[in-house]
């Protein structure tokens, strides 16, 4: 499944941006501060993502779960 291949629904970030593909999730997370990446939710989701990327199927899902428990987590602080 190729990097560019959409969410079934897009990722709403705080101020209205939308992560939309893998791709654009990926993104998102290597420009995030190298300690923030390195949490446990922010690697899960990268290696969910990974999963994603190569496999496709129910891993595209687990990918935007994933994401939406670390976006959560760094939001309750």
């Amino acid at each position: 499944m190729p990097w560019s291949t959409p969410f079934e629904q897009p990722i709403v970030l705080r101020g209205g941006r939308k992560l939309v593909t893998l791709q654009h999730a990926a993104d998102y997370i290597m420009k995030l501060p190298e300690p923030v990446q390195q949490r446990e939710r922010w690697q899960t989701a990268v290696e969910n993502l990974i999963h994603a990327a190569e496999s496709g199927g129910g891993w595209l899902m687990f990918a935007r779960i994933a994401v939406l428990r670390a976006l959560n987590e760094d939001e309750a602080g």
